[in-house]
């Protein structure tokens, strides 16, 4: 796949990879450029994944931000029709995230505000530093989040505490955040977050590639359905998996009191 961007850096290592936003300088802001190379790079991950890969890492380079937010500059030009584009290309990006046929673990370290914690949410969870700091600070610019930060937010850390977070624009740090249940786990530096993040990718890749796919692809459905709408879609997929190779092999082994050797079919 093609790997040489400019903006963004795709590194595998194995069974996993790393995607990182690469604009240090700039703090890792999301323009335009960003988005489109993001796009390319998590479509062809999602319709082909050429390295048959099993999980993602995606982070911010450097050890301030893992993204500062949108980038003001190019926004402050754009008419609303262009305003419109760039909205719908960041929540095209957000929502490749989610269909991935893998996991995605963002790892935030610094400022992940705006459209930072808009990408990080929608990973499949989120590890952090002690040194990050999360927000929607759009409303002090007067604008709204735009990737998605209204819908996942509230999802996420409930309405109430969304709504909060959202009209006063104010920070949240790491604790506070994973209070809240926006982060799961936080570490004290940027190595040990990473670290971390693959040994959690090798825990999972442990087990059935096709369970692990199929209970991400539920569950995000099930995110926009009613508990009863839900169940029925859970009940079809659990079916639907007792055809697979990955089910009669996982439960062969228990059985034979051996390790299972799972395909992903």
């Amino acid at each position: 796949m093609n790997t040489k961007f400019e903006t963004i850096t795709l590194e595998q290592n194995g069974d996993f990879a790393t995607l990182s936003v690469s604009r240090e300088k700039s703090l890792n802001a999301l323009n335009a450029l960003v988005h489109t190379e993001l796009k390319e790079c998590l479509t062809l991950l999602k319709d082909d994944n050429p390295d048959n890969l099993r999980g993602l890492i995606f982070t911010g380079a450097g050890d301030k931000a893992f993204i500062a937010g949108a980038d003001i500059v190019e926004m402050s030009s754009m008419t609303p029709e262009q305003a419109f584009n760039f909205a719908v290309l960041g929540q095209d990006v957000s929502l490749l995230f989610e269909e991935l046929p893998f996991p995605a673990i963002a790892c935030v370290n610094g400022f992940a505000l705006g459209g930072g914690c808009e990408m990080a949410m929608s990973c499949d969870f989120i590890y952090a530093t002690e040194t990050a700091v999360f927000g929607q600070p759009e409303v002090k610019l007067g604008l709204i989040p735009g990737f998605g930060g209204t819908q996942r937010l509230a999802k996420l850390i409930g309405r109430n505490n969304a709504k909060e977070l959202i009209y006063t624009g104010r920070n949240l740090k790491v604790d506070e955040a994973k209070e809240l249940g926006l982060v799961v786990k936080v570490f004290a530096t940027k190595d040990e977050m990473l670290s971390a993040a693959t040994k959690t990718l090798e825990k999972i890749n442990a087990n059935s590639p096709l369970a692990v796919s199929t209970a991400k692809s539920v569950m995000n459905e099930g995110n926009d359905l009613t508990i009863t709408e839900g169940l029925k879609v859970e009940a079809k997929h659990f079916g639907g998996i007792f055809a697979s190779y990955d089910m009669k092999e996982g439960t062969s082994a228990f059985t034979e009191k051996r390790k299972a050797n799972f395909k992903g079919e």
